[in-house]
């Protein structure tokens, strides 16, 4: 449900997961929302509305943000405790807690104001996780905020396993036609769109505004994966951190110079030399000849001293420390058609969509980047960009020799 603001999308949720209680029973179920704030403040007091007050077959167990549901069987509350056996329970929580979607397994989930920009793809392939031993359904209900995930992975699925259900915000009684009307001639029409409308709409301060989220037959920069072969040269940039360790693969079309975004990471815990080691593995397992792997920012010489233990290829540093001329880099390629994205890799893609400058009350676009420390995919690929070799005028003959160098590297 993509929907203007104030259109009602929260008021159904409660309702809507509620059939699904009907419908499936005993079990656990998830209700979530963007962060919060909007957990406290809209959603918490809506769902207990409907199910305390007005079905009266609910009790919240305030300390673990637990909905208990009452046996129909008995009409009674089985727990005595919040870590008692319940018939059903409904798990509360909101995406900007780590790991409090993942939960045990679960028969549906309701997801309020996903599209917001804290309400993250990995937090929506958490609450997916939850759901595959029962294939449960998930409503989303929101009003659009950007072009990531939302749009890529569901409303663009619209008919394949999705159902996309939209509305502009006067379909709600209660929203005056007359404010409406008098929105519409005062807001820039991109955010009345998005707003009120909730339709899709280039939000201003996208910085990759060059990429085009559409396949290559199309005019776009994604592509179906497809099997590369093994002579192909890799290209690897590393976004390295102590919790979010980021790593986008990349493979040269030798016959067009173009480059495949095929795989990508993110997360693990571990040491730098641990990355460093299964990356190498990886790469050696399936016989691929990485030329060079561009790891962190221009002061992170550890980071790269570690990596250049462990793996074969150049270890290379940024030739600038500062992110413009990196996003220049990627602008370029993007603007060549140099750079295409395996529709698998959802984490590069969702960026693509979601990197943005800060936009200040004015409504105009400052230099900042907006929650810049979360784009991990977006430093990796800015890190080994300019490093591509068509960058370099003078690799004509390593390029001519690329399929023997490949072959011959293991």
């Amino acid at each position: 449900m993509i929907a203007g603001s104030q259109g009602g999308k929260t008021s159904f949720g409660s309702w809507w997961l509620y059939r699904e209680i009907l419908e499936h029973g005993e079990g656990d179920y998830i209700a979530a929302t963007a962060s919060y704030d909007l957990f406290k403040l809209k959603m918490l007091p809506e769902i207990r509305n409907v199910f305390e007050n007005i079905l009266q077959i609910g009790r919240y167990w305030a300390a673990d943000r637990i909905l208990e549901i009452k046996d129909p069987a008995t009409g009674e509350f089985r727990a005595k405790h919040a870590d008692d056996p319940m018939y059903a329970r409904i798990i509360l929580r909101s995406a900007e807690a780590k790991g409090g979607l993942e939960s045990s397994s679960a028969k549906a989930a309701w997801l309020d104001e996903a599209g917001q920009d804290k309400f993250t793809l990995s937090a929506f392939e958490a609450v997916r996780r939850r759901l595959t031993l029962n294939r449960g359904r998930i409503l989303i209900s929101t009003t659009p905020y950007n072009l990531g995930w939302l749009k890529q992975q569901i409303a663009d699925r619209d008919g394949k396993g999705v159902k996309v259900v939209n509305f502009d915000s006067v379909a709600n009684p209660a929203f005056s036609q007359e404010e409406f009307d008098e929105l519409k001639e005062i807001m820039p029409a991109w955010k009345f769109n998005m707003f009120h409308r909730g339709l899709f709409e280039r939000p201003p301060g996208q910085i990759y505004v060059d990429f085009k989220d559409e396949y290559r037959e199309k005019g776009g920069h994604k592509v179906k994966p497809f099997p590369i072969p093994q002579h192909w040269l890799r290209y690897v940039g590393v976004d390295p951190g102590v919790i979010n360790t980021c790593k986008v693969w990349l493979a040269q079309d030798p016959d067009t110079f173009a480059y495949y975004l095929y795989r990508e990471s993110l997360g693990e815990r571990k040491g730098m030399p641990e990355h460093a080691k299964d990356a190498a593995q990886i790469a050696h397992e399936n016989k691929e000849y990485v030329v060079k792997w561009a790891v962190g920012a221009k002061s992170e010489i550890y980071h790269q001293e570690d990596w250049q233990n462990e793996v074969t290829g150049a270890v290379v540093a940024p030739a600038h420390s500062d992110v413009e001329s990196r996003i220049d880099g990627v602008i370029a390629v993007l603007r060549q058609f140099r750079l295409f994205v395996f529709d698998t890799c959802t984490g590069t893609l969702d960026q693509f969509g979601t990197y943005a400058r800060e936009v200040d009350d004015n409504g105009d676009v400052t230099e900042k980047i907006k929650d810049k420390e979360k784009f991990h995919y977006m430093d990796a690929l800015g890190y080994i960009v300019e490093h591509l070799d068509f960058f370099d005028t003078t690799i004509g003959a390593v390029i001519h020799d690329q399929r023997q160098i490949s072959q011959s590297a293991y």
